[in-house]
């Protein structure tokens, strides 16, 4: 074996070494569809640039939002601004990898973080095992936490934070809290207690122990007329419903005259039904996104869960490219807490 030889697979090797690195596993979608349609695929790594941090993401949880991007739902908004296979993923928790010029931060390269990410924005979805993201959307994870439980916690914590600040009760105030047991009405009735509002939530009889521990003051049966419960409970109407359970019309007899109702899915979406007539209620429409840079927000909330006052819940943990049974599972409803693909 000639020297000219071993330098040329040298180089050869060197080369293909460059590829590897430059590239990353992610999981999209080339077309709309039922579970099986998410894909692994091997992209290039972003590069950073100014004002950025690259996460190497080692977590992201699986949320409703995930499932309307992968059906097609957010079509209008992906199609012309990103190139397929499109990523779904709004949660992202991993450690920092490299910080752009310029960048304010007080993170550094190593630091374990979580990130809230908008699949719509040029960073695309969390799927990925690096994501480019505005520094804004970083902060560190909770102290104690893993991954696979800090990335529970930027989309819906947020959502939750965004629902109690666009209704703006008063300390005291009676809110109600639908899906209690799910990972955003859970956020919902712990901060709602953080904000010293009375809480009353639903719960089916094997989840009352948990929504209880979450804090909520007073506990009713869930289904259709979860409304009329409300009123035994708060005859006058409660000043708010958070509808995390999208129940839509039939929450609304539980709201007293000129109170006020958060939804988090938007008429139309799957799932969704008009409100009707609400001329006594007003509606807010909760867009998380709007708080994708309220880094202090973001921060607040790690603050809270190392205080033990918010508590992270994982409800499975998949590898990424078992990312469509994770979806699977997700849809056939039950899950308490949120799912999470490991990267």
């Amino acid at each position: 074996m000639t020297s000219r030889y071993i330098i040329a697979r040298r180089r050869s090797t060197a080369a293909a070494l460059r590829k590897v690195d430059s590239e990353m596993k992610a999981v999209g979608v080339f077309h709309y569809g039922e579970p099986d349609v998410l894909e692994v695929v091997d992209i290039p790594i972003p590069d950073v640039g100014p004002g950025q941090i690259r996460v190497r993401v080692h977590a992201a949880a699986v949320n409703p939002s995930d499932v309307l991007l992968r059906r097609g739902y957010t079509d209008p908004m992906l199609a012309g601004r990103l190139d397929p296979p499109y990523r779904p993923g709004m949660d992202a928790a991993g450690v920092v990898d490299e910080i752009g010029p310029d960048t304010d931060t007080d993170l550094q390269v190593g630091d374990r973080v979580m990130a809230i990410v908008v699949p719509i924005d040029p960073s695309g979805g969390a799927y990925a095992q690096y994501i480019v993201l505005d520094a804004r959307q970083v902060v560190r994870a909770p102290a104690g936490s893993s991954h696979a439980e800090a990335a529970t916690l930027p989309m819906n914590g947020l959502t939750a934070r965004l629902a109690l600040d666009v209704l703006g009760l008063a300390p005291g105030d009676w809110i109600a809290v639908t899906g209690a047991a799910g990972a955003l009405g859970g956020y919902t009735v712990q901060l709602a207690k953080v904000d010293g509002l009375r809480v009353v939530a639903d719960a089916a009889p094997a989840d009352e122990e948990l929504v209880r521990s979450l804090g909520a003051d007073r506990i009713v049966a869930r289904g259709p007329d979860v409304a009329e419960r409300i009123r035994e409970v708060v005859p006058g109407g409660v000043d708010a419903v958070v509808d995390a359970a999208v129940m839509g019309p039939k929450a609304l007899p539980a709201i007293r005259p000129g109170g006020q109702i958060a939804l988090a899915r938007s008429e139309g979406e799957p799932g969704t039904s008009p409100l009707g007539a609400t001329d006594s209620v007003s509606v807010r429409d909760v867009f998380v996104p709007e708080y994708r840079y309220a880094r202090d927000k973001l921060d607040a909330l790690r603050v809270l869960t190392e205080e033990g006052r918010i508590s992270l819940r994982v409800a499975g943990e998949y590898p990424a490219d078992q990312a469509a049974d994770a979806h699977r599972r997700f849809e056939a409803g039950g899950v308490r807490g949120r799912l999470v693909l490991k990267f």
